[in-house]
């Protein structure tokens, strides 16, 4: 555990998720202490492969200990297999999931405060 609490989901629907003291856009990354908009061409994710090693590594240099990562409302979004692996490696726990089910875990792991980090997407 950090002393830093990861910031709570307030709100998601198709295309807006409203963070606590990040406002709202369409897709975040969130760790203990913080967060940031997700933008997918940083990292050249796609929904095929899906979530890279890059995003997932960001997490886990703000000091998350586990992982809630989303598939977006209709699951299209995918995890990479090698990022998958990647956190295996480092027995990272990781919950792959629909994004109001992952935001919904992620939040529950928020009020037991477990150092907690996110990638959601609200589309697609």
């Amino acid at each position: 555990m950090t002393g830093r609490r990861s910031p709570r989901i307030e709100h998601v629907e198709w295309g807006l998720v409203r963070v606590e003291g990040l406002g709202e856009g369409r897709d975040f990354k969130l760790w203990p202490g913080g967060g940031r908009g997700w933008d997918w061409a940083e990292t050249n994710t796609h929904h095929v492969p899906g979530i890279q090693i890059a995003d997932v590594d960001e997490l886990l240099e703000h000091a998350a200990e586990v992982l809630v990562l989303s598939r977006g409302m209709q699951l299209v979004l995918q995890t990479c297999p090698a990022a998958l692996a990647h956190l295996a490696a480092l027995k990272i726990p990781v919950h792959v999931l629909e994004t109001r089910e992952a935001v919904a875990t992620y939040n529950r792991l928020v009020g037991e405060g477990c150092a907690v980090g996110g990638l959601f997407h609200s589309t697609c």
